[in-house]
């Protein structure tokens, strides 16, 4: 018998082209606060207090407040005078500001950003490259210009990749021991949620993050607490300046933003800076080796076409380019989470 045969094909491509308004529920009801609202208030409220209290229509809220329900980021229960709303675990942990574990800033990137490349899908698919120009009319000639091109942008960017590693941080910082490195550059190390993790986790080392000058400028003020002693900063260009010396170079999420001859470029000049017997930890999402999946990492390879000048890479990939710069002994780390870890030595 097919195997396919069991397989209901109108309900998955009905629930394909509905993604789009699924994560646009999200996003509106985190854009609006009413997972905040609903934490704040410690309480469940009524739909008539939530659109009172967040300057909606009645109708709007109800029909949002319902398509949550239904994708289980609230509850609802039904009283004589009317429907009451509360959050589910889910949403207190993930979706309000206040949370340790927020991704209220990373769904407000992609709402406001990403989606309006994903626009022009069609358009990068044809030309092969991303669209910055079609979608805010700014050239893309210097990338980071165009995805900073403002400092709300730029904070909204950062503080979108902190709430990554608030979750996923410690799964990369741990698939390899760490502990042996006492001197780490952070490369593109932006917000800092990874360069606190790792301080945190390894309490002997310090860690640099070597970002440019307006990112730092950022990150000292509003992002890193500056109690924290162990991680200091560095302005400067990697592909244009000096790479000091250092035990470890953490590259995360940097090499999927370029293309081949760019990751080599970047990684020939950290081996040469690299101290003998020290490394490089890649923290990227891997593709599988016959490409077949995970199915986010193809998503997230899509989504550097239409953003940046990279793609995301398979393992042998990353080793291959790892090994022309010169390194060795690498070894790969599947996490079984969404970002994976690659260690070379020199």
């Amino acid at each position: 018998m097919d195997s396919t045969e069991d397989l209901d094909y109108p309900q998955i491509i009905f629930q394909y082209s509905n993604g789009f308004l699924v994560s646009k529920v999200m996003f509106t009801a985190c854009e609006l606060g009413v997972f905040d609202l609903l934490l704040e208030s410690g309480q469940p409220l009524s739909l008539d207090v939530i659109a009172a209290r967040l300057g909606t229509s009645i109708i709007g809220m109800e029909r949002l407040l319902d398509a949550c329900v239904g994708l289980k980021l609230l509850a609802v229960e039904l009283r004589r005078d009317g429907a009451f709303y509360r959050n589910t675990e889910i949403s207190n942990i993930y979706l309000t500001k206040s949370s340790p574990k927020s991704q209220y800033h990373i769904m407000m990137y992609y709402s406001n950003t990403v989606y309006l490349c994903w626009h022009y899908l069609t358009d990068a698919v044809r030309e092969g490259r991303n669209q910055y120009e079609r979608a805010f009319g700014i050239s893309s000639e210097d990338l980071f210009r165009a995805m900073y091109r403002s400092e709300e942008e730029m904070l909204k960017f950062l503080a979108g990749q902190n709430s990554i590693w608030s979750i996923c941080g410690r799964d990369v910082l741990t698939a390899f021991d760490l502990s042996p490195f006492t001197q780490i550059y952070d490369l593109g190390g932006g917000g800092g949620a990874l360069a606190q993790e790792c301080v945190f986790l390894y309490p002997n080392c310090t860690v640099t993050i070597y970002d440019l000058p307006k990112v730092v400028q950022v990150a000292k003020e509003r992002l890193v607490p500056p109690e924290e002693r162990r991680i200091a900063f560095h302005e400067g260009d990697f592909f244009k300046d000096s790479i000091p010396e250092a035990d470890l170079y953490i590259l995360s999420k940097i090499l999927h933003d370029w293309d081949d001859e760019k990751c080599g470029q970047l990684l020939a000049e950290v081996y040469k800076a690299c101290r003998p017997g020290g490394g490089v930890l890649l923290v990227e999402s891997l593709l599988s080796g016959d490409r077949s999946g995970p199915v986010e990492t193809q998503l997230y390879s899509l989504n550097m076409l239409v953003q940046t000048e990279g793609k995301e890479r398979t393992a042998a990939e990353y080793s291959k380019l790892l090994g022309a710069a010169g390194f060795r002994d690498i070894r790969v780390r599947r996490t079984g989470k969404l970002y994976d870890a690659v260690l070379g030595r020199k």
